[in-house]
């Protein structure tokens, strides 16, 4: 909590600041603050507020190619500020930032000022809205018409709406593109990639990005999910899932004309991005944390398999019962502990070490295949001969953990051959994209 004089300070600071950089430079400034009621001016969602404040003001000078000459922030107890000289014309700049304040979900808490080189302050064409009945902000300021109880309530409904709507969309943007980033590895065993369609005559590189495209939506849902229970017991939000996901799976077999391009990432991003929603974004860059959240989603969702008593089981069901093979719902129900230890690791040690996305995903998708039953494998290969391509696999990444363009093509060729496809993996190694992409992203 803060006083009132420490405000008055840091106002003055600010000030003095604003003056200084007006000096140096002799161009526009735009000073961004928040707008918030009552004596906590501070917080973890507070400083996330001005971090979507700061990233929508940034996007929008790149949009007008208006070059920002400087940029500074602080964050103290009495808030978050900006200050950002631009090299632009003042009054293009304040149109901007009446347009995010009056036309984004938070905008009504942001406060962008635009300074012009002389030191004025340009006005706003339109009076502020107050936040709970949309009258004039100031007329409502001067008759107190509205307790401060209630406009912090109002101040965290809208924080907590404009947070979660961004890290829903935030999450199903990464997850296709870990979709997309899956598919254009190249060369791929046995796979779709940029070369060829692997093993699968009904489907190529279009047949994946169309069916990649109509799944943001799935997504985005999935982490709004997770949001909704985020005080429920983990199981009631996999519960909650369920059908979204067999909604996700129809449209995708319509996208593609009844091709199964995405099932298995269907469940698997799907699971992800409920996590997500679940979770503190500032866990989002700690995959252990996710994928633990997963864990604590789905245990026992693998005894379904021995529940199951279907005429017709599935290819996963008929694996458990001969061989003992639980699938992705085992895999799931450890928190893919494969993911963590193996595909993980080498994707981002391979990156690290300058490899390109093409030599790092692959060498990935090998590490989890070799680690790993791939149900897709047993399916057309059968148990043992997929057994043995996991042994050979083995003794290939203990000679070379990241093999060469040309192993890998000797590697497509021969599972072509044997019309041998790990889709399984595939779909392990879009989730290792995933959650490379939430470090990277944060």
């Amino acid at each position: 909590m803060v006083e009132l004089s420490q405000m008055l300070a840091a106002r003055d600071r600010r000030v003095e600041r604003q003056d200084a950089l007006l000096r140096q430079y002799g161009l526009p400034l735009v000073s961004f603050t928040l707008n918030i009621a009552g004596p906590v001016k501070n917080s973890p969602d507070i400083r996330r507020l001005f971090s979507l404040g700061r990233e929508l003001l940034l996007d929008q000078l790149l949009r007008v190619k208006a070059p920002l000459r400087h940029r500074e922030e602080t964050d103290e107890d009495t808030g978050c500020e900006g200050l950002y000289v631009v090299d632009a014309e003042p009054a293009a700049l304040k149109a901007l930032c009446c347009e995010l304040e009056e036309r984004t979900e938070a905008g009504r808490l942001f406060d962008l000022d635009v300074l012009c080189p002389d030191g004025q302050k340009l006005d706003r064409p339109r009076p502020r809205r107050c936040l709970i009945c949309g009258r004039e902000a100031k007329d409502c300021a001067r008759s107190r018409t509205h307790t401060v109880p209630e406009l912090q309530a109002k101040t965290r409904q809208i924080i907590r709406a404009a947070l979660d709507r961004r890290d829903s969309e935030r999450a199903a943007s990464l997850a296709v593109r870990a979709l997309l980033y899956e598919v254009t590895v190249t060369p791929k065993p046995g796979l779709v990639d940029r070369e060829n369609n692997g093993s699968h005559r009904d489907m190529d590189m279009y047949t994946f990005m169309a069916s990649a495209s109509t799944l943001w939506p799935y997504f985005a849902s999935c982490a709004r999910l997770g949001q909704e229970h985020r005080d429920a017991a983990a199981p009631a939000c996999f519960a909650a899932l369920r059908f979204p996901g067999k909604l996700a799976e129809g449209r995708m077999l319509r996208e593609t004309c009844g091709v199964n391009t995405h099932k298995g990432a269907i469940f698997t991003l799907g699971l992800a991005c409920g996590a997500l929603g679940r979770l503190d974004a500032a866990r989002w860059t700690d995959p252990a944390a996710v994928l633990a959240e997963i864990a604590a989603m789905t245990v026992g969702v693998e005894q379904e398999l021995t529940r199951s008593e279907a005429r017709n089981p599935t290819a996963g069901e008929r694996f458990y019962r001969s061989y003992g093979v639980t699938g992705v719902r085992g895999q799931a129900a450890q928190g893919f502990p494969t993911v963590l230890r193996c595909g993980l690791p080498v994707l981002e040690s391979a990156l690290a070490a300058g490899r390109t996305a093409d030599e790092a995903g692959a060498a990935a998708l090998l590490a989890l295949l070799a680690n790993t039953p791939d149900t897709n494998m047993l399916s057309r290969g059968g148990y043992a001969r997929a057994a043995e391509k996991q042994e050979e696999l083995r003794a290939l990444l203990a000679a070379d953990p990241c093999p060469e363009r040309e192993t890998l093509k000797a590697l497509d060729r021969a599972y072509i051959a044997e019309n041998l496809s790990p889709g399984g993996s595939a779909d392990l190694l879009a989730l290792c994209w995933l959650l490379h992409f939430l470090k990277e992203d944060h």
